[in-house]
């Protein structure tokens, strides 16, 4: 009995340890299950809060941007994108509190306290923006802004990081999970081959599984989607890597397509996608090996170039704007774009990415203001020229607010007979916290740009609203408005003009519109054509500030100009100085040489009027009749004007 029950035994012991195998093999298998479901759950735990931190610190360095370029540039869209980066930033909070611990949410309640004083700090550097006081932009900016930024930048910074190595450490355990399961099979695999074989290889599958998806979830975090390039997060990092040798040279670039809202506009984001796709592709493929181009946001893009200093990195720049000008076929249609690209580097530019990416977008402003294609970054620039900035941001804000610019008109009085000949519209602005600014402050600085082209028009449609007001008032009085140089070389001029005349109802023979010679020496062909599409239309031409300029006598004779004004310069001087005498009388000759009435500027006297009417002189403006005045008070001053003339005709 004890002989046969021996195999019994054996068999009973070997049943005995393959259920005792196969159970601490299913004991092993699900603490293992378990181990690994919950690394995988703090994998994916820890990247989602990751690309939330990172979300947050992107949100940060947006409104930081929104911020210089505000300083440089003032607008609403700017303010509209602080305000966007400032709303992300409040998102991203959000999804950290819902996927974040109790020190998650005490970091994201401190962030959110310093958010409150960065945004207070802000509206008073806006405030302080507007109020074109650069002193006081520093001072906040420096003792302000600048630390709570610091502060906001490092705590989320730091929570992205700590997050990130957590992600990465349970990636870690994952592997020692599976070389743990691994080899317990292993050992087991004479108890329960088949069993155990495909525990492992659904083990193994399973964490496979969780290791793709969180090398994808960092790719996704750390890359643009739309274009497959690096993106902000990466960029900065990469670039600190590179900064981080002080004695190699480093050099980036900020690189924005000019236009691109047409192309979306025009034909439709769809194209504006493949347009933003082959940018990237062409910037990739123009680069050097090491060189990183990432997509910031919309069409703004960087390049990072270690190792280069900055004046090669100039010609690189220049390279790449060449390879962007080429046309983009964008599915049936071809279209050009052109690019401006701002130029920075290290050391002297900044010590880390955010700075260097500043400055290069500052130069790139610049590069787009100056319509060159490419600007190197220089100190200067943050200087030299914020008062202009800060003057045209506000003179944007003014023609957009619709309240600041008014126009005054000043008489123009026959001197033959006293009457009214017509009225000179004359820009004043009134600003709301500078008081009045003189036009010849604001006006040489508005024709540097095309902002000028804009004020023209705002300025021909508040003349025609007053002129239709005066016709409505049973008043016919023929309103002049100055033309600038870039306004004749705009091609839409005469279609602008045509259409306000056609809105107000207002006949073409009560508008003039003045130019300078040299507004037409400028380009004399272009000139030439336009104001003769402007003279067939009806409307009557003037040469203003005659004297002033170069004149040619060949284009003077062939302009369609009906009416030559004599600078006040000469004709204030007139009866103190023979040469002024001797060019006044030249220019009411000439002109009558050549068809057209004359009209004398600067006439302050009776004096002057007496002299001008002996010379044959047509007509006159100055304080003499009267100063500039609102639309409003011209009907009566004309009436007061009548009655003193028949006043002094019945006296004689």
């Amino acid at each position: 009995m004890h002989a046969s029950s021996r195999p019994h035994r054996m068999r009973r012991a070997t049943a005995t340890g393959l259920t005792l195998v196969v159970i601490a093999l299913a004991v092993l298998s699900v603490a293992g299950v378990m181990r690994t479901r919950r690394a995988a759950d703090t994998v994916t735990r820890a990247t989602a809060l990751a690309a939330a931190y990172e979300r947050a610190h992107d949100a940060v360095a947006e409104e930081k941007l929104a911020e210089q370029h505000y300083r440089l540039e003032p607008g609403p869209d700017v303010r509209a994108g602080h305000a966007a980066a400032a709303a992300a930033l409040a998102a991203a909070l959000r999804d950290v509190d819902r996927l974040g611990g109790a020190t998650d949410r005490a970091l994201t309640a401190r962030v959110r306290a310093l958010q409150d004083e960065y945004l207070a700090s802000m509206n008073s550097l806006f405030a302080a923006v507007d109020a074109g006081d650069a002193a006081l932009v520093k001072r906040i900016d420096q003792n302000l802004t600048d630390p709570v930024f610091d502060q906001l930048t490092g705590d989320v910074r730091a929570a992205n990081i700590a997050h990130a190595t957590e992600a990465a450490d349970a990636v870690t355990d994952l592997r020692h999970t599976e070389s743990i399961v691994f080899t317990t099979t292993t050992l087991g695999f004479a108890a329960g081959l088949v069993l155990i074989t495909g525990f492992a290889l659904a083990a193994a599958g399973y964490q496979r599984r969780l290791l793709r998806q969180a090398a994808a979830n960092e790719h996704q975090a750390l890359h643009d989607a739309l274009t497959g390039l690096p993106n902000r997060i990466l960029f900065n990092r990469r670039a600190d890597a590179a900064l981080a040798d002080p004695d190699a040279p480093v050099a980036v670039l900020m690189l924005d397509l000019d236009r691109f809202k047409e192309v979306n506009d025009t034909l439709g984001h769809q194209y504006g996608d493949d347009l933003l796709r082959q940018v990237a592709a062409r910037c990739t493929a123009a680069l050097r090996p090491g060189d990183l181009v990432a997509r910031l946001s919309g069409d703004e893009f960087a390049v990072l170039l270690p190792g280069t200093r900055t004046a090669e990195a100039a010609g690189l720049a220049a390279a790449l704007q060449q390879q962007l000008h080429r046309s983009f076929v964008l599915g049936d249609v071809t279209v050009d774009v052109e690019a401006s690209i701002g130029v920075a580097g290290a050391p002297d530019d900044g010590h880390s990415a955010d700075a260097l990416l500043r400055c290069a977008d500052i130069a790139m402003y610049a590069a787009k203001e100056a319509k060159n294609g490419v600007a190197v970054y220089r100190s200067s620039m943050h200087t030299d020229d914020s008062s202009r900035l800060l003057l045209l941001g506000d003179l944007r804000r003014a023609l957009e607010a619709g309240d600041q610019l008014t126009l005054h008109y000043q008489p123009k009085v026959r001197l033959d007979d006293h009457g009214l000949s017509g009225v000179e519209a004359l820009v004043r602005w009134q600003h709301p916290t500078r008081g009045a600014i003189p036009p010849a402050e604001f006006i040489p600085v508005a024709e540097t740009t095309g902002l000028i082209n804009r004020l023209t028009l705002y300025v021909l449609r508040l003349a025609l609203t007053q002129e239709r007001a005066w016709l409505d008032a049973g008043l016919s009085i023929p309103v002049a408005v100055n033309l600038s140089p870039r306004c004749l070389l705009d091609a839409e001029l005469v279609r602008h003009v045509t259409g306000l005349l056609d809105e107000f109802g207002v006949p073409a023979r009560l508008l003039r519109l003045e130019v300078t010679e040299s507004a037409v020496m400028a380009n004399p062909v272009q000139a030439t054509a336009t104001l003769t599409e402007l003279h067939d239309l009806g409307i009557h031409l003037s040469i203003d500030d005659y004297g002033t300029g170069y004149s040619s006598m060949a284009y003077l004779k062939q302009l369609p100009v009906d009416e030559l004004k004599v600078d006040r310069t000469f004709v204030q001087h007139m009866d103190i100085d023979q040469d002024d005498a001797i060019l006044v009388r030249g220019a009411i000759e000439l002109g009558h040489n050549l068809g057209m009435t004359v009209v004398a500027e600067g006439v302050e006297g009776t004096a002057h009027a007496a002299a001008l009417l002996e010379l044959g002189c047509d007509i006159a403006q100055g304080y003499h009749y009267a100063r500039p005045m609102p639309g409003a008070d011209v009907a009566a001053w004309l009436r007061t004007h009548t009655a003193t003339t028949a006043m002094r005709e019945a006296a004689f």
